[in-house]
């Protein structure tokens, strides 16, 4: 597929060694909110030049022991905090979404574009006008006092009379964890409902110490049965309509549909974390419509949350996952998340039921159901940019990869927060530091929500923050060609498109962010749309197949995006 045109040499993104192991999905934090407190930074930093007795080196920039000081705004405000906990199909945010949905303002903020688009839907058909926020959309509704955002989007600088944050257990996530802490210490609201697992209610009792909030903490049961089987499935014949198998691979996904499809009996809608949003939804809609041929659903861990799916049985094809480190056995949380999909409370199958295809995993399934999921021990944390900035001033010859790789390195912490893994952003600053542009553009780029571990999606954020130091604008035919998208025929075409889609999501981003350099929204967008339906129509016309022998290129070369010499030098 030659969508993408050659300008530069290529490069392939070196590992940067992280602060820490663990290699999930790359972290995004908001820049919004903190550039409205650089002005007070620089306040700080005219009095530091003006005053002989230097004293910008008595402030410990390193020193993130006290966070909840960070917001001023949700400091001065006495919140009433509403844990609601329990497992998966509990009610718990329901209960709290009706305490949104009958205040006068509100925010809810959930980890996925797909939670806050459900979330928004529901509260506009609902006659409360809520906008929709998210790193990629902006859908502004007449008379919105409500919105709802993902995480990464909340606004502290606003007072809000309800919040809720949603899966708040992910302030413990190695790469995410950080947005969720922010969230948590950082939103102003008279009263914050936080939903999620009850592993996390010791962490935010102690986190919420210093803040002098009111905590109140609700438990649920859950609403329908989930009844582990006692035998596994064996064999794909015994497949049932409403079934979902669950792997962790994309090869493994097509490969499993395409074994249960030529049964002849079933077809399947698939779901997994590369996937558009969009193509899940549909997916997920085709799946539950029970006027629709596809009966079975074929799924990685990405149905943990997110979709409201119809689940008769999880069936676990396997209780390891590469987690981007080792193969290593599911976690009790892991495997909680994912089984309790099964058995929706109000859907066509009121009892759930749990299984795996092969025999010797049972025990584990059945183990990790009967144990509670491990307290949480850390919450996540990452230094705002006026920390960076600030720190930045007294390390004037340092790029934004050293000045980044030292403070986290060199951080002090209390011994309920970690710093986020960092490594994906680490990558991007390395690329960013050789350009001429400034240290908050830079901080832009490596905060964008792109992979590094995706050749292309890489290599397209290269060439975007050449273009913008080279012309300070940067169109999109510049770097791709409309007209030249066509349906995969392979599964290498399908992830190429996949990438593709990941590229022009990052454009949309920083259009959003810095809109005269990056002018091709509505161009973007309208590719990125196709790209879905593209991906759509070869899962529903081909599904897996077997791969033709073809010729592996050199690792080094890539027949998409290619970076220049000054670039490979720095990555």
């Amino acid at each position: 597929m030659a969508a993408f045109l050659l300008r530069h040499r290529q490069v392939s993104t070196l590992g940067v060694s992280g602060i820490l192991k663990d290699k999930l999905d790359p972290c995004r934090p908001h820049v919004g909110s903190t550039l409205g407190a650089l002005a007070g930074v620089c306040n700080l930093l005219r009095e530091y030049r003006t005053s002989n007795d230097n004293r910008a080196h008595k402030f410990d920039f390193l020193d993130l022991t006290c966070p909840h000081a960070w917001y001023p705004v949700a400091r001065r405000k006495n919140r009433k905090i509403f844990l609601h906990v329990g497992p998966t199909n509990s009610g718990k945010t329901y209960h709290a979404l009706k305490q949104l949905e009958s205040s006068p303002s509100g925010v809810y903020c959930g980890p996925l574009r797909l939670l806050a688009w459900e979330v928004a839907k529901r509260l506009n058909k609902a006659n409360v006008p809520c906008d929709l926020i998210t790193g990629q959309e902006r859908e502004a509704v007449n008379g919105a006092k409500h919105k709802a955002v993902t995480v990464e989007m909340a606004d502290v600088t606003s007072n809000y009379s309800c919040a809720v944050v949603d899966e708040i257990q992910m302030l413990g996530c190695m790469t995410r964890g950080f947005s969720f802490t922010r969230a948590l210490l950082g939103i102003s609201a008279d009263e914050l409902h936080l939903c999620g697992d009850p592993a996390a209610v010791p962490l935010i009792q102690e986190i919420l110490k210093p803040t002098g909030d009111d905590i109140h903490v609700q438990y649920y049961e859950r609403l329908s049965p989930l009844v582990p089987s006692q035998k596994p499935l064996g064999s794909f014949k015994n497949i049932q309509t409403g079934d979902c198998i669950v792997t962790f691979s994309r090869r493994e996904i097509y490969k499993l549909k395409g074994q249960i499809q030529r049964g002849g009996k079933h077809l399947c809608s698939v779901v997994y974390g590369s996937l558009p949003p969009e193509t899940r939804t549909r997916q997920a809609t085709m799946f539950n419509d029970a006027s629709s041929e596809f009966d079975v659903l074929v799924a990685s861990d990405a149905i943990g949350m997110g979709l409201n799916l119809n689940i008769s049985r999880i069936i676990f094809s396997t209780m390891k996952k590469f987690d981007g480190v080792e193969m290593r056995d599911l976690t009790i949380s892991e495997v909680k998340q994912i089984a309790g999909r099964a058995g929706r409370y109000g859907s066509d199958f009121p009892v759930g039921e749990v299984t795996c295809l092969h025999a010797d995993d049972l025990p584990l399934l059945h183990s990790s159901l009967k144990s509670p999921s491990p307290i949480l021990e850390c919450a996540g944390l990452f230094p705002t940019f006026d920390l960076i900035f600030m720190y930045s001033r007294l390390h004037p010859k340092k790029g934004l990869y050293r000045i980044m790789e030292h403070f986290l390195e060199n951080a002090k912490l209390s011994e309920n927060y970690f710093i986020a893994n960092c490594e994906e952003m680490l990558k991007v600053a390395a690329v960013v530091d050789v350009l001429p542009i400034s240290l908050h553009d830079k901080y832009l780029f490596v905060i964008s929500p792109v992979d590094m571990r995706d050749e292309i999606s890489s290599q397209g954020l290269t060439q975007f923050a050449q273009n913008y130091a080279q012309k300070g604008i940067v169109r999109l035919k510049e770097i791709f060609t409309p007209g030249t998208l066509q349906v995969p025929k392979t599964e290498s075409a399908l992830k190429e498109l996949e990438s593709i889609h990941k590229v022009l999501d990052l454009y949309v981003w920083l259009s959003f962010r810095l809109e005269d350099s990056f002018p091709d929204r509505e161009l973007a967008a309208s590719q990125k749309a196709i790209c879905g339906l593209l991906i759509e129509e070869f899962l529903e016309r081909f599904g897996w197949q077997k791969q033709p022998k073809t010729r592996k290129l050199p690792s080094r070369v890539n027949p998409g995006f290619l970076l220049s010499k000054e670039t490979r030098q720095h990555v």
